[in-house]
């Protein structure tokens, strides 16, 4: 496909102006003998089209959008952080580095993907968003409580998982398997872990590839419960904006923590397990394993109950988090990673279209955030089931 292709013009010019460039950026970023003030106008104005090899490159790497998006009948119409994220001052919302912005944009589209392939109603016949429901004022524990009895996997499961990684994927396959869709990236900015988009049919979380699998683990929850407040979240390292909140907002970010920390290592197994043990590493360690979470939220468990001091919890934290540096791994299978970011489920939803002829092999690369070229080796990944990261 290397000659022009009917481009919606008015989403080609929405696109450039929202990502703040000029049509002089757009050709000096183009660097392609021909592309000219002129030529991008002319594809903004319908007189023209780009040529689709010209259209990937300026979807992916220039404006950061999803190609299908600019097939939409219209722009969509997208929230600002402000309206997304609530709960969060507007301090946090103007600290946001353009990554994490742009991949917010990039999880809208894919609740607009869903949409789509799903005729705009969410396939679950169980919804843990639209089913349940708390107040801000709940306690963490009654919460807790309440939403493992609905996902039915009860602590003995828990903690019977051999791994972090095998706890992720039951996790990340109950939360998909009742409404609540997971999506992964590499965030490239260490200080956020994940964030959620509320929507009534399509709630999205998305999260930090690049992150521990116990931390991983703890955002599925944290922005979970995000979601059953019925707003956006954001999970970072920093939490020195709850300074600047009060009222609702406020309750809902300290209690969001609170729910996932009580989640994942309920406070009536956790007296049981730590009585008449020494807290030292080893020790720590093992019940971080026990819980598949990591070893600061077991740290901090200790801490609320006075059983470490405040200067062990900080260096040990800090040396924790200058490991994870060290130890943070670089590039790995390239389709192996996509099939890891969009999840099983996503993929077998995408290709089940295809191959039942109702998208083309196009359309299913733009729904996979793919060049055409890739589709195969993702087909060979999916019927391999060996989407896991």
């Amino acid at each position: 496909m290397s000659g022009s292709i009917p481009v919606n013009p008015n989403i080609l010019k929405w696109a450039r102006e929202t990502v703040g460039l000029s049509v002089d950026d757009v050709v000096k970023k183009m660097k392609r003998k021909g592309v000219t003030a002129e030529t991008v106008l002319s594809w903004e104005n319908g007189e023209d089209s780009p040529p689709y090899i010209q259209l990937e490159r300026i979807a992916y790497e220039i404006y950061k959008r999803p190609l299908a998006l600019f097939f939409f009948p219209e722009p969509p119409q997208e929230e600002t952080p402000e309206q997304s994220f609530r709960t969060l001052p507007e301090q946090a919302i103007e600290r946001l580095p353009a990554r994490i912005r742009f991949l917010i944009r990039k999880a809208r589209v894919m609740q607009l993907n869903l949409a789509e392939l799903y005729d705009n109603a969410n396939p679950a016949t169980r919804h843990v968003v639209r089913d349940l429901s708390f107040a801000p004022g709940v306690a963490a524990g009654e919460m807790a409580a309440t939403v493992r009895d609905y996902l039915g996997i009860n602590l003995t499961r828990q903690s019977q998982w051999p791994s972090s990684e095998e706890a992720l994927n039951v996790w990340r396959d109950a939360l998909e398997e009742h409404g609540v869709f997971v999506f992964k990236d590499a965030f490239r900015v260490e200080t956020f872990s994940g964030f959620c988009l509320y929507d009534e049919q399509f709630p999205i979380i998305y999260v930090n590839n690049s992150k521990s699998k116990n931390r991983q683990i703890f955002t599925l929850f944290h922005e979970l419960a995000h979601l059953l407040f019925r707003t956006g979240g954001i999970d970072t390292q920093h939490d020195d904006y709850l300074d600047y909140l009060e009222g609702d907002s406020r309750q809902i970010e300290i209690l969001c923590n609170r729910f996932t920390g009580e989640f994942l290592v309920p406070d009536r197994d956790f007296e049981h397990e730590i009585r008449g043990i020494a807290i030292n590493d080893e020790s720590i360690q093992g019940l971080a394993d026990r819980y598949h979470v990591s070893r600061e939220v077991i740290l901090r468990k200790l801490l609320d109950r006075k059983l470490v001091e405040q200067v062990f919890y900080d260096e040990r934290v800090r040396d924790w988090t200058q490991s994870a540096r060290k130890d943070a791994g670089t590039g790995g299978n390239y389709h192996r990673t996509v099939g890891a970011y969009l999840g099983k489920r996503y993929l077998e939803t995408t290709f089940s279209q295809y191959f039942q002829n109702r998208i083309s092999v196009e359309q299913l690369a733009d729904y996979l955030g793919v060049k055409v070229k890739n589709v195969p080796a993702l087909e060979n990944l999916l019927l391999s089931r060996g989407t896991r990261a």
